[in-house]
């Protein structure tokens, strides 16, 4: 049977794409929902007049504004019932020997350490609180099982999401604390707006790749953060059918 009694939930990355579509969702499913990002003004945005979101600024690779995020949510609601690893970036494009070592730092600041930053303060809490536990789910991207031409940094973050996904999975067990990964191809965001007019391929030609709306995206994250705890889904492939992933194109 689904749980769905109202959550606490974490997002980060939530004033733009797949974040904000998240956030808006969990909001109107009735869950109090702390937004995590850069900017202000895009946050607000996503809260809108929901009384049932908390505006956080937050620099995800920012060991002390993680922390203060989630100080925030406890002095507001007492828990943390769910964290959204959203928060992510492309960076610079390139093989390894074309990366600037301060383009691949970036990149493994924001999309690793970020992760690595929120999962721990809300793994901190999930066990502290009354009664324990909490679930944790990472945006993998399907980057984390494939690459795309000349993304090496990309693709090495994302892999990397997939180590720290299993490791909390198994060392959350004994806290009631679950752990997965959503692997998203190709959702049509500002993000990957390119991808739907011209994509590199692998035979080095260019071509559009389909794309579907993340609102479907939007939808999974609301299942899975309403699943109970004794429920764990570790990994989620969603992709727009069609795109060159599955077999040889």
């Amino acid at each position: 049977m689904v749980a769905t009694s109202t959550k606490v939930v974490v997002i980060t990355g939530a004033g733009s794409g797949l974040g904000r579509e998240i956030a808006r969702r969990l909001l109107g499913a009735g869950h109090r929902v702390a937004l995590a990002g850069r900017r202000r003004d895009a946050l607000e945005a996503t809260a809108g007049d929901s009384d049932r979101a908390l505006v956080a600024p937050t620099d995800v690779t920012s060991r002390a504004e993680v922390a203060a995020l989630f100080d925030r949510v406890i002095e507001r609601w007492g828990r943390v019932d769910v964290l959204v690893n959203n928060a992510g970036t492309f960076g610079a494009s390139g093989s390894v020997d074309e990366l600037d070592i301060d383009e691949w730092q970036q990149v493994l600041d924001v999309n690793v350490t970020g992760a690595f930053l929120c999962a721990a303060e809300a793994v901190r809490h999930m066990k502290a609180q009354y009664p324990p536990g909490g679930r944790i789910l990472n945006n993998g991207s399907v980057s984390a099982q494939m690459p795309r031409p000349l993304s090496a940094a990309y693709t090495m973050s994302k892999h990397a999401i997939t180590g720290l996904t299993r490791s909390i999975a198994l060392d959350g067990r004994p806290f009631d604390i679950c752990c997965g990964q959503i692997d998203i191809g190709n959702a049509a965001t500002d993000m990957t707006a390119s991808v739907g007019v011209q994509a590199l391929q692998p035979d080095g030609t260019s071509r559009a790749e389909p794309t579907f709306d993340p609102a479907y995206v939007a939808e999974m994250v609301r299942l899975l953060v309403e699943l109970p705890l004794d429920v764990n889904v570790p990994f989620l492939t969603m992709m727009a059918n069609g795109m060159p992933f599955i077999g040889r194109g």
